[in-house]
This record gives C-alpha cells, structure tokens and sequence, in this order.
C-alpha cells in the first residue's frame, strides 16, 4: 500500500491566495534545481520538499512563500 501524499488541501476558512502567488511544478523546480519528478517523490513520500496545495484532482501549485520558506530553511539548517 502506498502511503498518503503530503499534498495539503488548503481549508476554505484559510485568506485567499492570491494567483500570483502561486508557482507550478516546474517553475518551483527550476527554482530548486531538481525534476519535477524529484518534487513529485517528495510529496509522495511525505519528507522534504516545500508544503504543495492540491487544486482540483490533479494541479498541484505551491505558494511562493512556501518555496523561499524551504530554500530559507536549507540555507540556515532549520526547518520551516
């Protein structure tokens, strides 16, 4: 049995997210450097990676927060 993807639904009570905020697999991956299949393993696995939003059954996006959040964490040795 594959384990849950660590793909966080986002609550409707949460503030809106503003689209532009909002980065695709492959801008988030060129950003880090890695593949996209690299980003999709870590959601899958549940380690590592910055925290993805689902939207829909298939579009996963991540906010740009969360991406400088994660590369801010690599550089200082801290988890976000």
């Amino acid at each position: 049995m594959h384990p849950q993807t660590a793909v966080v639904p986002v609550p409707p009570s949460t503030a809106p997210i503003n689209p532009e905020d909002l980065l695709t697999e492959r801008e988030v991956a060129d950003r880090l450097r890695v593949s996209e299949k690299t980003l999709q393993n870590w959601r899958w696995a549940g380690e590592g990676g910055p925290r993805a939003i689902k939207l829909g059954k298939r579009a996963v996006r991540y906010r740009r927060a969360d991406v400088e959040a994660f590369i801010e964490a690599g550089l200082t040795g801290k988890a976000a």
